[in-house]
């Protein structure tokens, strides 16, 4: 049987679950703090980003209300660390304002929404791309849909499972195709293999949060590329005899 695309991303899943087990991803304690990390973690590292929210939540303003009563000037000094600092806590004050005047400052109504229409709304948001909406759909709502980043395509393009003129939204639907139900292992089918691998995150409120089992797939597939592409698939140099997927870049034809 030849592999198709499909087949190739499954196998890279259930490979990985079973190395490295679940990825506690995202590491929040509330849905806001979801959101604000999706805007602060734009075109910057996470630990630039996770430095922000630290000093958000040091004066008590990671939060809707916290937001809302700071004044611009004072939040910039607390996310610097993000960069494009004025962009970001413009980008937060923004957010903000939308939530009160679309859904009375509520991100329970907001996340109700069906998936396809609240993508729309937050991508009419200015900054709001779609790698920042999916993230927060998927981490922050618990909505069925995969976040694609710049570690995911670089991965796909160097196993050769995507063109590197790839669309973002045909390297979202292609793994939201390969991980349906048929495809994926549940956790106790999959078989723990003993390998030295980086450790993962800590629990958090949000990590631990009750979803659907789609959601949690498209969460761990996320975050499994995340892992791969930090610690293995560097952009200046690729280590393939060390990473777990190395068996993948033969792309065997035979099951």
């Amino acid at each position: 049987m030849r592999k198709t695309p499909e087949n190739r991303v499954a196998g890279l899943y259930n490979t990985l679950l079973g190395l490295w087990g679940p990825q506690r991803w995202w590491p929040a304690e509330t849905r806001f703090e979801v959101i604000a990390g999706a805007i602060l973690v734009q075109n910057t590292a996470w630990t630039n980003a996770s430095h922000a929210l630290h000093a958000l939540r040091n004066v008590g303003v990671l939060s809707v209300e916290g937001i809302r009563r700071t004044p611009a000037a004072e939040l910039e000094p607390l996310v610097r660390s993000s960069g494009y600092f004025r962009q970001k806590a413009a980008r937060l004050k923004a957010f903000v304002e939308w939530l009160d005047r679309q859904y009375d400052g509520s991100m329970e109504r907001m996340f109700r929404q069906p998936t396809r229409k609240l993508r729309v709304e937050l991508l009419e948001l200015k900054g709001f791309g779609r790698e920042t909406a999916d993230s927060i759909l998927l981490y922050g709502g618990y909505h069925e849909i995969f976040v694609v980043d710049a570690y995911t395509r670089r991965i796909f393009e160097r196993h050769e499972l995507i063109l590197p003129s790839a669309d973002y939204d045909d390297l979202r639907l292609l793994v939201e195709r390969a991980l349906d139900e048929s495809s994926v292992r549940p956790p106790s089918a999959i078989v723990k293999v003993k390998i030295k691998l980086p450790p993962v995150h800590d629990p958090s409120p949000m990590s631990e949060a009750e979803r659907s089992s789609r959601s949690q797939t498209f969460n761990e597939m996320h975050a499994l590329m995340v892992q791969i592409g930090k610690h293995y698939c560097h952009r200046a140099r690729a280590l393939c005899e060390e990473c777990p997927l190395k068996y993948d870049l033969a792309k065997p034809n035979i099951d």
